[in-house]
C-alpha cells in the first residue's frame, strides 16, 4: 500500500474514486448528485489545498483518499461551498436534490420545535484543522486508512497546528470506533443532520478531535508502560 500526496494526473481518478469510496456507508450518496456534491467536498481541496490531499494506491490504482485543510478560517465554509453548488448545478429543479432540500427544511422544522440543538459549522482554535476520508470497500481493513491518517497526522505536527476536528454520523459506528482507535474523541452535542436518512432513519452529526499535546501524552503513557510493563506515574 503506497500513501502519497494527490498530484494532478490523479484527478480524473480520483472522480471516480469518490463516487464509489462511500458505498454501504449512510453518506454514500448526499442529495443524490455526484458532481454538486464533489464541488462541496472534493474540488475545493484539490484546488485550494492539494498539499494536504493524500491517496492510498494499490496494484497502480486509488483505493482511498484523505482531503485535508490546516486552517479551516483560510478556507470556504461547508455551508458556502453547498450554496455555490446549488446554483451552479441548479438543484433546486433537478428531482432528487430537491426532494433533499425540502426534507431538510421539515427537519430544521421538527428540530426547532423539539428545540433540539442545530448542525453548525465547527470553529475553534484549539482544534483548526479538519479532514474528509474515504476508502473504496474492497479496501477497507486492507491498512489504507491508516496509512492515510498516519500521513495526515504527520503533516499537522509538522505544521505546527495544534489540533484537528471531523464530523462523521453517530450511526456510522464503523467509523467512529477507527477515529477513536486513531486518538480522536467525541466532542459536543450530536444534532440531526437535516435531509439526510439511513435506511429510511434519521441520522445524527457526530464531532470529533484530535490534539497535538494529547496524542503526545498518550505517546509518552504507553512508552512508560512499554518501558516497565506496568504504566508508572509522572512526578513533575
Amino acid at each position: 500500500m503506497e500513501i502519497r500526496t494527490f498530484a494532478p494526473s490523479d484527478r480524473a481518478e480520483l472522480r471516480e474514486l469518490f463516487e464509489r469510496a462511500g458505498e454501504g456507508s449512510p453518506t454514500a450518496s448526499l442529495w443524490g448528485h455526484v458532481d454538486s456534491e464533489a464541488a462541496v467536498y472534493l474540488d475545493p481541496y484539490m484546488e485550494l489545498e492539494p498539499d494536504s490531499l493524500f491517496v492510498a494506491v494499490a496494484g497502480g490504482a486509488l483505493v482511498g483518499y484523505l482531503t485535508g485543510c490546516l486552517d479551516s478560517t483560510r478556507f470556504p465554509g461547508e455551508g458556502e461551498r453547498m450554496e455555490k453548488a446549488i446554483r451552479t448545478y441548479r438543484l433546486a429543479f433537478r428531482p432528487r436534490p430537491a426532494a433533499f432540500f425540502a426534507r431538510s427544511l421539515a427537519d430544521l422544522a421538527w428540530a426547532a420545535v423539539r428545540r433540539e440543538p442545530g448542525v453548525d459549522e465547527f470553529a475553534d482554535a484549539r482544534w483548526p484543522a479538519h479532514l474528509h476520508i474515504n476508502v473504496a470497500p474492497e479496501a477497507r481493513g486492507t491498512g489504507a486508512a491508516d496509512g492515510l491518517m498516519s500521513r495526515w497526522l504527520d503533516q499537522l505536527r509538522k505544521a505546527g497546528s495544534p489540533g484537528c476536528h471531523l464530523q462523521t454520523l453517530v450511526e456510522n459506528t464503523r467509523a467512529v470506533r477507527f477515529f477513536k482507535r486513531i486518538g480522536f474523541t467525541e466532542y459536543g452535542p450530536a444534532p440531526l443532520v437535516p435531509g439526510l436518512r439511513h435506511n429510511g432513519r434519521r441520522v445524527h452529526q457526530r464531532t470529533m478531535i484530535w490534539s497535538v499535546d494529547h496524542a503526545a501524552e498518550e505517546t509518552e503513557a504507553r512508552a512508560r508502560t512499554s518501558a516497565s510493563g506496568t504504566p508508572r506515574r509522572r512526578l513533575d
